[in-house]
């Protein structure tokens, strides 16, 4: 497949150079001159092409004079740059988004070797109406923004001169339009590569093959040009497998306008997940006047509906094996070239990145994604699952005609995909409400109608009516819904979903349908919606694991799919950022090894919804448990269980208190509730960390999971004695919120009653601690001063002309700030905010320490378990170091005989980055602030 690539764009570099001969503004020609240089159909190839992408000369139309004014015929009078395929507006376009009507122009050479051929400018997508001429011949005029098209240029060109291709593109709003979701950056105008294509007289239109792998064969569905002059051949070559060699040949007869037939593949290799294999195929149309040759390819695979063993439950099933589906809603957007990918490499890791998390599918969402991202879905082994663009608009012929243009034409375009599983032809009955009507019965059988055509133009996939979010199915072969909730609401959401999924229900479907026999998916979740006014920018971790924990509980869901694989502007609860930089969860730093790949792995151990809870010291508390194994993996007829207790005490120091072996008979595809697990809590106040291993007979881990437990009897006393190391030490305690003075140069708040206490900008907390009357500084032998702090950033939210966040994001509309939110605390990810804090004790600097960040992920155990279970967050996940910093003898002196410990954390102006102090109840180690003096032994 490479090779074939790399030709081809040989042949793009080898007349590129004349291509831009006569171009005003052009850049001198280089390789950065040629954005997505790859052919942008690997699944459908002719090698005599030329990649017309790079700078083009460009002209707003803001006034519709062009047509009037003959621009076509034009070759100057273009003052602007724009780079193809990029939509204008985009950063990678080069220009800005100052109109609806804009022309491109560029010259181009027909090379004298395509003298006598068929010569065609395809484009690969572009919104809305476009209009072409060469040379001010109008070549056509073609209406839709998301699948290709082509005209045909062999009347009027003229090889080896230079010839004026001029291209109109109108994107006019018009709400009948299938926008998707462009408010997060707009597909304005071309916005998939273009390129010159020779081709014979007679040419393959398309070639889909329809693999059946309990026959051991694949149907070939070839559809030509025009019907044939003359009898002809139909021949295909393997150019891998054990087939590669021979040609074998399909007789076709004089006015034949299509064929199909069936191939045997002997010894067949089937493409799944772990070993995606493609059989590369030329497919050659042989005619008297010439061969027009395709390479393309497919997958030996089978989608079908079939129960998970041992149950009842219907599945998704992949060459006839049940698949857990888990998968991540991927809105498909780049911050700089929107809908545009800038590169081949990025398309690639868009993929590679859902397989780092252990995912096994994706939904490309209401966009209809380039080629050569279902290619590398197709080569590396990720299902897809492929939406329909919506309109905003209602329901009415226009509407309709776009939805069915845009279907017939992904479904044509994409059909040899192997990754794409399913079509999805509306969402959340987004276009289909009439005005003070809804969704009405009519359009309900329209719907029911577009299903079917679905279904007939590819009967060898899924398909779903709407994925809805109003329980208004139709017609469907996925009984899906969505629910954005709290991590505490979902054991309840799905029990409720178990009992009403069943042949007969009515549950999830419309005007008196009925489910039938469905999988049932989960197909939007998560918690960015779930909480009043949407979370902002989280840790959407948290949540998350409750959320998995439960799933795994409820086997007759075959899956789920999160919102979302990357942030939007306005949706912050991607698994990586907009920019696709890395989020961190803090998982592995809890229990060694792990990471979100252990909450999608196929052998599953589930805690249940609450993975923190409140227990006493020295209480046994018994941990339920859930096997679920979704796998028929050979790991033998026993695993092992290994858990550990372990955690902070109120000093911040780390213990281990408990650990055992369980052995847990294996069969495949086991769903099963478990023995609960019997622990023992630690003795003293903690946070307590239960780790969960799970690992075959040869130690080989296949799970990882963790829960929580606030160990306490109540709030700790201010002032307390204790034995360590055999001296008795003295603790003197004080609340973040209990200073004396507090100046900040930006704001001061307080989290959940002072829980927490924010200083943002420089400034300080000032506290006052009574010196015990009792206590002598010439009998302390080491003081110091312990607490847990991190920097503080001031967010949208905290200051006070903050604007209400309001908008229609998805149609541009509106704030994007992700920390307005009243719910936001943003997620640790790459970006860091350091600040430092300086310790003074009786007035004498005692330390300055670094604190390098304001973070909030699972770490934040205390953050999360105090949490109000009221549909709102309140710096959930926020978390600090601990801090420990040396008192002198000099300044102990001082504070006795000022009968008070004057204690003053302070920032400075010269790194203005704020202070978070943090107590017992929030955070993530159970203290408060804490003077700790260790007495001489006498």
């Amino acid at each position: 497949m490479q090779n074939r690539i790399s030709l081809a764009v040989l042949l793009t570099l080898a007349l590129v150079a004349s291509q831009f001969a006569g171009f005003v503004h052009a850049q001198p020609f280089n390789a950065q001159n040629i954005p997505l240089p790859e052919h942008p159909r690997p699944d459908f190839f002719r090698a005599d092409w030329i990649n017309l992408n790079g700078p083009w000369q460009f002209r707003f139309d803001k006034e519709d004079v062009g047509r009037e004014e003959s621009w076509f015929k034009s070759k100057s009078g273009f003052p602007e740059t724009i780079m193809v395929p990029f939509p204008w507006g985009s950063k990678l376009s080069g220009v800005g988004d100052n109109a609806d009507i804009a022309w491109y122009r560029r010259s181009v050479v027909i090379p004298p070797m395509w003298q006598g051929a068929r010569v065609f400018i395809v484009i690969g997508a572009s919104d809305w109406t476009t209009t072409a001429w060469l040379d001010g011949n109008l070549l056509g005029t073609y209406r839709g923004g998301y699948t290709p098209f082509e005209f045909d240029l062999t009347n009027h060109i003229a090889p080896g001169r230079h010839q004026n291709l001029v291209i109109r593109v109108d994107d006019t709003p018009h709400k009948f339009k299938l926008e998707g979701k462009q408010g997060y950056g707009a597909a304005r105008g071309i916005w998939q590569t273009v390129y010159l294509e020779a081709r014979p007289q007679y040419a393959l239109d398309t070639v889909h093959f329809l693999p059946d792998i309990d026959e051991g064969k694949v149907v070939v569905k070839a559809a030509f040009n025009k019907p044939l002059r003359a009898d002809a051949q139909l021949q295909i070559r393997f150019r891998n497998s054990e087939l590669a060699g021979p040609v074998l040949t399909q007789p076709l007869n004089k006015g034949a306008a299509n064929v199909q037939f069936d191939l045997r593949i002997p010894n067949q290799r089937l493409w799944t997940l772990d070993d995606p294999f493609l059989y590369d195929v030329d497919a050659m149309l042989v005619t008297p006047e010439g061969t027009d040759t395709v390479t393309t390819y497919f997958g030996m695979r089978k989608i079908g509906v079939g129960n998970l063993p041992g149950t009842d439950y219907p599945y998704v099933t992949l060459n006839n094996k049940p698949i857990y589906l888990q998968m991540s809603l991927d809105q498909a957007y780049h911050p700089d070239g929107f809908y545009t990918w800038p590169t081949d490499a990025f398309m690639r890791d868009e993929i590679l990145r859902s397989r780092r998390l252990g995912l096994n599918a994706q939904r490309i969402h209401v966009k209809i994604d380039l080629p050569r991202k279902l290619y590398w879905a197709d080569r590396l082994g990720m299902l897809i699952m492929a939406d329909v663009p919506n309109s905003w608009g209602q329901p009415d012929e226009e509407m309709q005609a776009e939805t069915e243009v845009a279907l017939r034409g992904m479904i044509r375009r994409d059909f040899n995909h192997p990754s794409i599983f399913s079509w999805v032809i509306f969402n959340e009955t987004w276009g289909l409400k009439t005005r003070d009507k809804g969704f009405t019965p009519e359009t309900q059988k329209w719907v029911v109608l577009m299903y079917h055509l679905a279904k007939q133009l590819d009967p060898t996939r899924l398909v779903e009516d709407n994925s809805p979010c109003n329980n208004d199915h139709v017609a469907t072969d996925l009984n899906t819904w969505h629910a954005y909730l709290p991590g505490y609401k979902w054991a309840e959401h799905l029990s409720q979903i178990v009992r009403d999924t069943h042949a007969g229900s009515e549950w999830n479907f419309i005007g008196g349908r009925e489910q039938g026999l469905q999988p049932n998916l989960n197909s939007e979740c998560g918690n960015v919606w779930g909480y009043e006014g949407s979370t902002g920018d989280v840790d959407y971790s948290w949540d998350y694991h409750r959320m998995m924990n439960e799933f795994r509980r409820h086997p007759k869901i075959a899956g789920w799919l999160y919102t979302e694989h990357h942030d939007v502007i306005n949706e912050w609860n991607g698994y990586y950022r907009f920019d696709r930089s890395n989020k961190f969860t803090g998982l592995e730093e809890l229990l060694d090894g792990m990471s979100l790949r252990d909450l999608h792995s196929p052998f599953y151990i589930s805690t249940g919804q609450d993975i923190s809870r409140d227990a006493k010291p020295g209480e046994i508390v018994k941990v339920p448990l859930t096997a679920s194994f979704m796998t028929d993996a050979p790991v033998g007829p026993e695993l092992i269980l290994r858990t550990v207790l372990y955690g902070w005490d109120r000093l911040g120091q780390r213990e281990a208190w408990d650990a055992k072996t369980r052995r847990i008979a294996y069969t495949p595809w086991m769903q099963k509730e478990l023995e609960p697990l019997e622990i023992k809590m630690p003795d003293k106040t903690a946070v307590a960390v239960l780790g969960l291993v799970l690992t075959d007979s040869a130690g080989a881990v296949l799970h990882r999971n963790l829960t929580t437990f606030v160990v306490t009897q109540g709030p700790a006393p201010a002032d307390e004695t204790i034995t360590a190391g055999g001296n008795q030490v003295r603790l003197l305690r004080f609340a973040p919120a209990d200073f004396t003075e507090a100046k900040w140069s930006m704001k001061q708040t307080n989290v959940l009653d002072g829980l927490k206490v924010n200083g943002m900008g420089f400034g300080w907390f000032e506290y006052s601690i009574p010196w015990p009357k009792d206590l002598k500084p010439e009998d302390i032998l080491e003081a110091t001063i312990r607490f847990e702090a991190s920097a503080k950033q001031l967010f949208g939210k905290d200051m006070d002309a903050a604007a209400r966040q309001e908008g229609d994001f998805m149609r541009g509309k509106g704030t994007h700030d992700p920390s307005l939110n009243q719910n936001a605390y943003p997620m640790t990810d790459e970006t860091v905010f350091p600040s430092q804090v300086r310790i003074r004790i009786a007035d004498t600097a005692v330390a300055l320490l670094d604190l390098p960040d304001d973070p909030a992920d699972h770490r934040g155990i205390l953050s999360w378990h105090n949490q109000l279970k009221d549909g709102k967050l309140r710096e959930a996940g926020s978390y600090g170091w601990l801090v420990t910093a040396h008192i002198s003898p000099e300044a102990l002196q001082k504070a006795a005989k000022a009968g008070a410990i004057k204690v003053r954390l302070e920032v400075d102006d010269s790194l203005p980055n704020g202070l978070a102090l943090y107590g017992e109840r929030f955070g993530r180690y159970p203290l408060d602030p804490t003077l700790a003096f260790v007495m001489k032994n006498k």
